[in-house]
């Protein structure tokens, strides 16, 4: 893998970024030009172990040869009709893609910010079409800590301030509640509740995995109120954890659940809302929509990817590598790492604060030739493509070790 010739340096590049893009992200000072499965050069040939896989928009690596081949294939035929016409490509990934969830029906969209407004949207629908909630006065019941993107309606219910301030007035309609917290979840939802909406894992929280039983029991809350359980398994989904969803860990099967960030394999943006019939079908034409949502090029590099899931293949590949990591990460508690949590290839680690920020620990492993990603404080989180190797995930724990000593 050999980097493209630039006439400009990292630095400048960097410099050159500063005047003229909206300030709304602090990245590390790397400037990538090139990637392949799991590693990624800069601009002057240097080589990383990406370790943070896109916030897991990468789980089956850069420039994954059979997702690759489908966009190419697509490119040549066709890109775009809007959903004003059909298009070949589109009912194959539905019936595949509700198949792999074992939900009923899709609806395509783009971002996963658009997934969940997009599922916001359905249960306040179904609320009042199906539940009979009166008019306008619909609750969705959602975590602390959460995060579910940076739309308006979506930093109305975040209490991430850095998100939310300067951003009010607010939207309505959402209770807020701990998480992993089932007897408060349980007062929060009324006759007005039409669904409770959380992250099997919290990501950017710190990936912060719950208690044995709490989704199973987020399960039969809701079916015993009457209202819908929403699972945003936007980064936890599609194999991250070792399952095709976390929810499965607890074998519970969720109303709808929100897709994104791997559905497009890395190439283009790609969500999805899933759900049984009795939920989407409460929309109607004209009642939602995207110009972008299903067309054939998502649909079709969508497709490779659910046909990657089928076998069931990186679903193991993230349980057994997941093992390897946990047991990486045990042996560094009380050398520089306080605590971490884990589920497949997915763990946020707890840093002494006496060694360094998450920040600064994510920039001793970029010159280490590592890349992450730090969370809040201390805590940075790990997150490999699924096509990673147990040399190289042994060797990112290694230089794990090392910057802690550093």
């Amino acid at each position: 893998m050999t980097a493209p010739a630039h006439t400009r340096t990292s630095d400048e590049l960097i410099r050159a970024e500063e005047p003229v893009l909206a300030h709304n992200y602090h990245p590390l000072p790397v400037v990538v030009a090139r990637a392949e499965g799991a590693w990624v050069e800069d601009v002057e040939g240097r080589r990383y172990l990406d370790m943070l896989a896109g916030y897991s928009a990468l789980n089956f690596g850069h420039r994954h040869p059979a997702l690759i081949e489908a966009a190419h294939h697509q490119l040549d035929r066709l890109t775009l009709t809007s959903r004003a016409f059909h298009n070949d490509r589109l009912a194959e990934f539905a019936e595949r893609l509700a198949r792999l969830t074992g939900q009923d029906m899709v609806l395509p969209m783009n971002t996963g910010a658009e997934a969940v407004e997009s599922g916001i949207k359905v249960a306040r629908k179904w609320a009042y079409e199906v539940k009979g909630v009166p008019a306008d006065r619909a609750t969705i019941v959602v975590a602390a800590d959460n995060f579910h993107g940076r739309t308006t309606t979506i930093v109305s219910f975040s209490t991430d301030e850095t998100a939310r301030s300067g951003f009010g007035p607010f939207t309505p309609g959402f209770r807020i509640v701990p998480y992993n917290d089932l007897a408060a979840m349980e007062a929060a939802v009324d006759e007005t509740t039409a669904a409770v909406l959380i992250e099997p894992i919290q990501g950017e929280a710190g990936v912060i995995v719950p208690d044995d039983g709490y989704l199973a029991g987020v399960r039969e809350l809701t079916r015993r109120a009457g209202c819908l359980f929403v699972a945003d398994e936007i980064q936890s989904g599609l194999g991250r954890t070792g399952r095709t969803l976390a929810v499965e860990h607890e074998d519970v099967v969720p109303d709808v659940v929100l897709l994104g960030k791997a559905l497009g394999g890395g190439i283009v943006p790609v969500s999805a809302v899933v759900g049984s019939r009795e939920v989407l079908g409460v929309l109607r034409p004209g009642e939602h929509g995207s110009t972008f949502g299903g067309n054939p090029l998502a649909a079709a590099v969508g497709t490779a990817v659910v046909e990657l899931l089928e076998s069931g293949e990186f679903q193991r590949r993230a349980a057994e590598l997941g093992a390897v990591l946990r047991e990486g990460l045990t042996a560094l508690l009380g050398a520089g790492v306080v605590g971490f949590r884990s589920r497949g290839l997915w763990a946020g680690v707890d840093v002494d604060p006496a060694i360094g920020t998450g920040r600064e620990i994510s920039e001793r492993l970029m010159r280490e030739g590592i890349l992450v990603k730090d969370t809040h404080g201390s805590t940075i989180r790990l997150a490999p493509p699924l096509t990673v190797t147990e040399d190289e995930l042994r060797s990112a724990i290694g230089s794990l070790e090392k910057a802690l000593a550093s």
